[in-house]
């Protein structure tokens, strides 16, 4: 008989006294039925031979393959862990609680909110709301329903005055010469005005209404040749004597003026077109709610002390939740503890090992503690992590933008001249070198390099080429720069982002194991199918060889039979 040698990585002791139990069992079954006088039992032969020859192979596959169930089904549950982990911290980055806010002592006024990357520490402000922007609105006399015919013919719509006017023309036809169609019309033609049928108990009457802003103004005008009731929608009104000497007014009345917003800033007035400003302080969009000149509004930051403690102490709870899920994992085993099911596993320790350089990696380059690890969140020598209140508190009061900056991502740029516009996270953190850069002069575009390529010009901003590294970064050169840097920091929401891609790309640490499993799974089937398919015809030749030998020793023992009486016959003639 041939012995076969078990995997020594599957089989476990319990499996190995088991299975020798088992082969005992079988080898004493053996004996009973050879040394059976009334024959053999040629099926428990061969049953007990089979499992002989084949159970210890048999329980080192099936050991192999609930193992092997138990690593894809905890990768899976790794692979969760660390999903939860980035998304709760991304969470609690993105509501923005981490991040110096403005306030304003009066927010029925106006209101402020901090654009993404701003540092407004020192934010203070004092502003007067002299004037809102307004849209040009203008209504039409009583016209019937909005199922009324019109007229055909056509509108000519020019927004604004000068070089910058925009001028669009409206086709009326009999199938849209109605009220409701000359609104549909005027909506589609993308004129920069919006129309609309206000409807009352005396009729339907035409809106049109333009975007805000002084700029937008506009006038309205039958073309040539057009119906006469469409003189009805032109504006401004054409004043007209009819037979008897009355004075008529033809066309829309205007119900508001279109006028800029007029905002006083530290005594300086300044004019937006909207009501939404966002360019006016650095870092902070303004919303004007309502005008107040006679009242000053303060702006003011609000810094997340709290918010901030609060968040680096979620941050190690959280961490240590997952590190112990990979601690647990690729434990060895000791006397009183099993190993892990990744015991010895070089790619799950390789994820430990990145985890664990969050703590020292340069989350900060503007100015104060640039690493969690300054701010007091400390590593223990069994992988946790803990926090130094005291030394938090400390960095809190003397570099509190510093340490909000390691959880908020960043970029600020060397020089003053250059003024970066792209929105935080538009380019991936690093730092990137600015050649020979010149503003726009007119009708001369800006130039120069960024990241080492000719950047792309687009009126007077410069956008980085998207096959630079810095591709999605766009700056607007305030003046001529030889040389200067732009410096994206990730925070640790970008950090812990970069580990999570680069362990989840398509040749990531994740993706290797989850493929190294399923191969494992696919041999595993195959070494099963193999093994039943060398078993099956063992038995079958058993079978064979059995049944041979038993129809040999029946025909033998047919003869006996017959010598044996023949003998006794013999005996008795005699």
């Amino acid at each position: 008989m041939t012995t076969t040698t078990a995997t020594p990585s599957t089989t476990s002791p319990a499996s190995t006294n088991s299975t020798t139990a088992t082969t005992a069992s079988a080898g004493a079954q053996i004996l009973t039925a050879l040394n059976a006088g009334s024959g053999v039992d040629t099926a428990s032969l061969v049953t007990n031979l089979s499992a002989a020859t084949y159970g210890d192979k048999q329980t080192s596959i099936t050991n192999a393959q609930t193992t092997n169930s138990a690593q894809v089904s905890e990768l899976a549950t790794l692979s969760s862990a660390l999903s939860t982990f980035k998304t709760s911290l991304n969470t609690l980055i993105s509501g923005g609680t981490l991040r110096t806010q403005p306030s304003s002592s009066d927010t029925s006024v106006l209101t402020a909110t901090a654009q993404a990357g701003a540092s407004l520490g020192n934010l203070s402000a004092q502003l007067t709301v002299k004037q809102l922007a307004k849209a040009q609105s203008l209504v039409s006399g009583y016209l019937g329903t909005a199922s009324t015919v019109i007229g055909a013919g056509g509108l000519t719509i020019t927004v604004g005055s000068g070089s910058t006017a925009k001028t669009t023309q409206v086709t009326l036809d009999s199938s849209n010469d109605t009220l409701s169609g000359i609104a549909s019309a005027i909506n589609a033609a993308n004129a920069g005005v919006t129309a609309a049928i206000v409807t009352d108990s005396t009729g339907a009457r035409l809106q049109i209404k333009s975007t805000t802003g002084a700029a937008n103004a506009f006038t309205i005008a039958p073309t040539s040749g057009s119906d006469t009731a469409l003189g009805a929608l032109q504006y401004p009104p054409i004043t007209s004597t009819d037979g008897n000497g009355n004075t008529v007014t033809t066309g829309m009345t205007q119900a508001q003026a279109a006028q800029d917003a007029i905002v006083n800033l530290d005594g300086v007035d300044v004019s937006r077109s909207t009501n939404t400003i966002s360019d006016l302080i650095s870092g902070v969009t303004l919303s004007l709610v309502k005008a107040a000149p006679d009242e000053t509004v303060s702006l003011g930051a609000t810094r997340p002390t709290d918010a901030i403690t609060a968040a680096v102490n979620d941050f190690v709870s959280a961490y240590n939740t997952l590190q112990s899920e990979l601690a647990t994992d690729t434990a060895y085993s000791t006397g009183s503890t099993s190993a892990g099911l990744f015991s010895g596993d070089s790619s799950v320790r390789m994820i430990m090992t990145q985890l664990s350089r969050l703590t020292s990696t340069t989350l900060n380059t503007s100015g104060g503690p640039s690493t969690l690890a300054e701010i007091g969140v400390q590593t223990g020598r069994d992988g946790t992590l803990s926090v130094d209140s005291t030394q938090l508190a400390t960095m809190l009061s003397k570099y509190p933008d510093g340490v909000e900056a390691l959880f908020n991502p960043t970029q600020h740029s060397s020089s003053a001249l250059i003024k970066i516009t792209s929105a935080m996270g538009a380019a991936k953190a690093g730092t990137y070198t600015l050649t020979n850069i010149v503003p726009a002069n007119g009708s001369t575009p800006p130039s120069g390099s960024i990241g080492n390529l000719s950047g792309q010009p687009d009126g007077v901003l410069l956008a980085a080429s998207p096959v630079a590294d810095a591709a999605g970064l766009v700056i607007q050169p305030q003046g001529t720069v030889a040389s200067a840097t732009i410096t994206v920091d990730p925070g640790i929401g970008g950090a812990l982002q970069a580990i999570v891609d680069s362990l989840t790309a398509s040749t990531g640490l994740l993706a290797t194991i989850s493929t190294r499993l399923q191969t494992q799974k696919s041999t595993l089937a195959d070494q099963q199918t193999k093994l039943t398919s060398d078993k099956t015809n063992y038995e079958t030749r058993l079978t064979s060889q059995f049944t041979a030998m038993n129809t040999a020793v029946s025909a033998y023992k047919s003869t006996q039979s017959y010598l044996t009486q023949q003998i006794a016959q013999w005996n008795k003639s005699s």
